[in-house]
């Protein structure tokens, strides 16, 4: 089954901590966090991704591009992010896909809810991008604590054998 993961980001930069603190001095670095975030999650989980912007009453027809193969949207001129949000649910929704909307907003729950996709609240998408990091940190860089005696991997034969020796008192 594939799983796709549509994202409301300014609601998510808003209820992020970390990134809600960021966007009152830097909007544009909580934007790109968060799409370095997401692409990351989507490389790791096998979910598709795409991530939705207001465009805020900017003239124009709405913008898609690929960023780390991370779909990111904005939305056209007076179109609000739920609107597109339900537009992508309403086409993506399909046999044997199952579609997550991440947001905070409560109303925006209830009505991607009644269009069949399941709601995911930031706190919990958080909580997943989290786990999803230490899982690959672990991956990469193996706890050395698993081992008895980390130090012994980085000797070689003889050396190994010398220290056995001087520790039996040979």
């Amino acid at each position: 089954m594939e799983e796709i993961l549509i994202v409301d980001g300014y609601n998510i930069i808003g209820a992020w901590p970390e990134l809600s603190k960021l966007k009152e001095t830097d909007l544009e670095e909580a934007r790109d966090q968060l799409i370095h975030r997401l692409a990351e999650y989507q490389s790791y989980s096998g979910m598709k991704v795409y991530l939705v912007f207001d465009a805020y009453m900017v003239p124009g027809l709405g913008k898609k591009y690929l960023q780390s193969k991370l779909h990111v949207l904005f939305t056209k001129e007076k179109e609000t992010a739920d609107e597109l949000i339900e537009r992508l649910v309403t086409n993506l929704m399909g046999r044997r896909k199952q579609i997550y909307v991440a947001t905070s907003d409560m109303i925006e729950q209830h009505v991607i809810f009644g269009k069949g996709a399941l709601r995911m609240p930031a706190g919990e998408l958080l909580v997943k991008i989290n786990q999803n990091r230490k899982e690959v940190r672990e991956r990469i860089h193996p706890e050395a604590s698993t081992k008895r005696n980390p130090f012994e991997g980085k000797l070689t034969g003889d050396l190994k054998e010398l220290f056995e020796r001087w520790r039996r008192g040979e």
